[in-house]
């Protein structure tokens, strides 16, 4: 066992550890469960929905108030209450990091230093100065990631000529071409193409302030680059490029250029959801109303009212000690703390026709969709079907949210069965439709996997492209499981997949989530969900895993620095989610009755709150690995209540073997 704990950590504290070995094991359970019950169900919004918190970092506020600083809407009311939720963010040492407990990240620190110059804090302040000092410890803005620096150049505080180029006219790449925006993940694409009317047009708009204090040396703020990289590395040859694409922004032919440029914002437009956003991401919808307003759509047309309005429900108000503050969310996560929060509930013997699993049912029916999106670029002859992640977003619908819905729609004892049998039915001819030529499956599209896009100078803001992870793939495999294909050659080709990609450690990566232990939680219930035995080498190579990494207080965590490190895989301040994670592995793997399972479920029952639910500061979500995380404050309540509920009634296979 591990004895890894950190600040903010759920420890339990000696009284409530006495109280909890002085219980027996099973009825701690029970009633650890019946109250996250309660506690989930209160939480269930009258439309059948639920929703948590998805806090990010403090780019999302910053970026949001120079977007408004930008367009010349920004108000004081919104500029007070996202300065303090911004001040509240910064760490003792003056700096912001991207997750809790993380170190300072030099991008992050200076975009939410402007943002609080911008809402009227001196930079002599202490707050500030510190901040401004660690800045020029680091590089200054120099050094900061591209997109820092576009956001920059905004406002006349960086030089459009010292940003890599991004021409427009890489909309008419074939889609067989090196670098077309569809080699590009979901995400990057929808960013990087408004992205090509932004650098199309170099906008300034001069800041309200010099930002001098933020240079190595203010003499010198653009200090000359490094020498080049060799033509002979992947790096020396896209160097080159840009060069070239900036010189061709000299000679670019004028009618070309614009037609790329209206065919970047037809493209832009096209994706509009019904709800004004791109895709349900506010980093997108950012950047598309930018390349919309230069483009010459005034904010009161109906598609930019449209998007700024979609963005001001990213917000989430809460109450502070200094006033209220305002977080902006980068995603919001309905259909997927939905479909977690049914199968929760289900495993803790809620029963399959209860009022509130129905609504939610209804609801998720309702949010299938069933339109071409562009997956179907790769796919062209694949009918729709599947959902997404967000309240509207019929253009990108996900693996891992399909697979989810269709596993709780199956839970539950519907009053339509001829509806939710056609919604699965569709369901899973689309999944099985984009698994990608090795037998996995990624998030959005299939075989999304050029390791080109991510050489580019632009893209140094995260992983731009799609790939399969083990953790999807495993997700669809339990759910084609539980519909009777576990025989499919699809789900055979799968579960190989999922066995040649176990680590030597025992583990399994993470890309969605937090990180060897997610990807543990999540590939052995499908492994033995599929029929892999019990005492197949790689499950019982799985549990020795989690056994070893489990912490001295019965718990499981993993530090996001597992991304980067080695020593911090499966090491860890105990969370509750991630202790849910690994106790669904070892329950899948039928340990129920291991010292290291009912170590897990007295730390759940431990440190359960009054009212049912789990404090987790630590961030256990992954967007890109390392360079974005997420902490989905539903995670801390349906993954503890997944865990209980299964060590109390069993595993899912386990209740149908019955």
């Amino acid at each position: 066992m591990t004895t890894t704990a950190g600040p903010g950590s759920s420890a339990p504290t000696a009284g409530s550890l006495a109280h909890i070995h002085g219980t027996p094991v099973r009825e701690a359970a029970a009633t650890a469960a019946s109250r996250a019950v309660e506690h989930l169900l209160a939480r269930q919004h009258a439309e059948g929905w639920w929703k948590g918190d998805l806090e990010t970092n403090v780019t999302m506020d910053a970026e949001d108030l120079l977007l408004r600083e930008f367009l010349g809407i920004r108000d004081r009311a919104t500029t007070e209450r996202s300065a303090r939720w911004i001040r509240s963010r910064q760490r003792a040492d003056g700096t912001w990091a991207t997750f809790h407990a993380g170190p300072g990240d030099l991008s992050t620190t200076v975009e939410a230093y402007v943002a609080l110059r911008l809402a009227g804090d001196a930079p002599d302040a202490p707050h500030m100065s510190s901040a401004s000092d660690w800045v020029r410890a680091q590089g200054g803005i120099a050094a900061t990631r591209v997109f820092t620096r576009i956001w920059l150049a905004l406002f006349g505080w960086w030089r459009w000529e010292d940003l890599p180029e991004l021409p427009p006219e890489m909309i008419y790449l074939p889609r067989w071409f090196p670098l077309n925006i569809y080699d590009f993940g979901s995400w990057a694409r929808q960013t990087i193409v408004p992205l090509t009317v932004v650098s199309a047009h170099r906008p300034v708009r001069p800041g309200p302030f010099a930002l001098d204090e933020l240079h190595s040396d203010p003499a010198d703020p653009y200090p000359a680059p490094g020498r080049s990289p060799s033509g002979l590395t992947w790096d020396g040859v896209f160097h080159r490029i840009d060069r070239a694409l900036h010189a061709y922004r000299d000679v670019a032919v004028r009618p070309l250029r614009r037609a790329a440029l209206r065919a970047a914002g037809r493209w832009i437009v096209e994706r509009q959801e019904n709800d004004g956003c791109w895709g349900g991401i506010q980093p997108p919808a950012v950047y598309s109303v930018i390349a919309l307003h230069l483009l010459g759509y005034d904010l009161d047309h109906p598609v930019l009212r449209a998007g700024l309005d979609s963005l001001d429900r990213f917000a989430v108000l809460r109450d502070g000690p200094d006033g209220s503050v305002r977080m902006v969310e980068a995603c919001q996560s309905p259909v997927w703390d939905t479909c977690l929060a049914t199968l929760a509930l289900a495993d803790a013997g809620l029963p399959a026709d209860h009022p509130a699993l129905l609504k939610a049912a209804d609801w998720m029916l309702g949010e299938e969709v069933t339109r071409r999106g562009d997956w179907a670029v790769r796919r062209p002859r694949l009918a729709p079907g599947g959902w997404a992640f967000e309240f509207h977003n019929e253009t990108y619908p996900d693996l891992d949210d399909t697979a989810e819905v269709v596993l709780a729609l199956r839970r539950l004892r519907h009053p339509d069965p001829a509806r939710v049998d056609a919604a699965v039915s569709r369901a899973v001819r689309w999944c099985l439709g984009m698994q990608s030529r090795d037998g996995s499956w990624g998030a959005f599209d299939a075989d999304n996997t050029s390791s080109l896009p991510g050489r580019l100078p632009f893209c140094d803001f995260g992983e731009v492209i799609d790939p399969p992870s083990a953790d999807v793939t495993a997700h669809v495999v339990e759910m084609l499981a539980a519909e009777g294909h576990a025989g499919h050659p699809a789900t055979r080709r799968a579960v190989r997949r999922l066995l040649a990609e176990q680590e030597a450690s025992g583990s399994w990566f993470g890309r969605w989530g937090v990180n060897h232990l997610y990807g543990t939680g999540a590939v052995v219930p499908a492994l033995t969900a599929a029929g892999i035995p019990q005492e197949h080498p790689a499950v019982r190579r799985a549990v020795d895993w989690l056994e070893t990494v489990q912490n001295e207080d019965g718990g499981w965590g993993e530090d996001l620095r597992s991304y980067r490190g080695p020593e911090w895989v499966g090491r860890g301040a105990s969370t509750a989610s991630q202790t849910g994670w690994a106790l669904l592995a070892l329950l899948a793997a039928g340990e129920r009755d291991s010292e290291a399972v009912r170590g897990g479920v007295r730390w759940l029952a431990a440190t359960q709150n009054e009212d049912g639910s789990w404090d987790e500061p630590y961030f256990t979500g992954t967007g890109f690995p390392w360079d974005f995380s997420i902490n989905y404050h539903l995670y801390r309540q349906v993954f503890p209540l997944n865990a209980l509920g299964r060590y109390l009634h069993g595993t899912p296979e386990s209740r149908t073997a019955a």
